[in-house]
């Protein structure tokens, strides 16, 4: 994905991005603080929102392949079962045999596939919304704080889920999170944003550990504190 002299102002945050590579293949992370526009360049890559100027070039990737997990997953007023399979309904696509099962139970969620979804307790929300959007095979992953509320031991089992996921299907991924063992953990590639400007990227060991900017290094100093 190649981004070029993007631009969206939305009340006083102006997202400005003159120049981002997001290479195919590969784990990115987005770091940034609070209201920087990490979110809103989320939905912009996604799609979700028209730019004002700029252009986000998608090279091999379609609409139907991005997939958004956002902070507060939505779920349809189904069951926990009718949920999953949302995804390849509307693309018509007929799941193989054993295929749902196989996801539920990775999430922990099979014996609960006929539970109203949005009764569902909030990790266990999160773990639908994750699956749910892996369950088509997209080419372009967009993960927005999704992982943050997670048990430790159910964000250890989906961290070991995207290494192997990855592994198989070697597709694209924006993590953003404020955490930053697991962005070291997860992340080829890290870029960190401020007032909606990417201010460094790079690999993640050299941003992490050694940021060229003031400002990076301070964030980093804080996160680790």
């Amino acid at each position: 994905m190649i981004i070029t002299n993007l631009e969206k102002r939305i009340g006083d945050l102006t997202i400005s991005i003159p120049e981002l590579g997001l290479e195919s293949g590969k784990i990115h992370g987005l770091l940034g603080g609070n209201g920087c526009g990490k979110s809103t360049l989320a939905k912009l890559l996604m799609g979700a929102m028209d730019l004002d100027a700029g252009q986000i070039d998608w090279e091999d990737c379609g609409p139907r392949d991005i997939t958004l997990m956002a902070q507060r997953p939505y779920l349809l007023k189904r069951t926990v079962l009718e949920n999953l399979t949302y995804p390849l309904d509307i693309r018509h696509i007929k799941p193989e045999e054993g295929e749902m099962e196989k996801w539920l139970t990775q999430a922990g969620l099979w014996e609960k596939r006929d539970q109203y979804a949005p009764g569902l307790s909030s990790g266990e929300r999160q773990k639908l919304s994750f699956i749910r959007s892996l369950v088509f095979k997209p080419r372009f992953v967009i993960i927005d704080e999704t992982l943050s509320n997670l048990d430790p031991e159910s964000l250890v089992q989906f961290e070991d889920f995207i290494h192997h996921w990855q592994e198989k299907e070697h597709i694209t991924w924006l993590i953003i999170s404020h955490q930053l063992a697991q962005i070291n953990d997860l992340c080829d590639q890290v870029h960190f944003m401020e007032k909606g400007r990417i201010i460094e990227s790079g690999d993640t060991e050299q941003v992490i550990f050694n940021p060229r900017t003031e400002t990076v290094s301070r964030y980093m100093q804080c996160q680790r504190v």
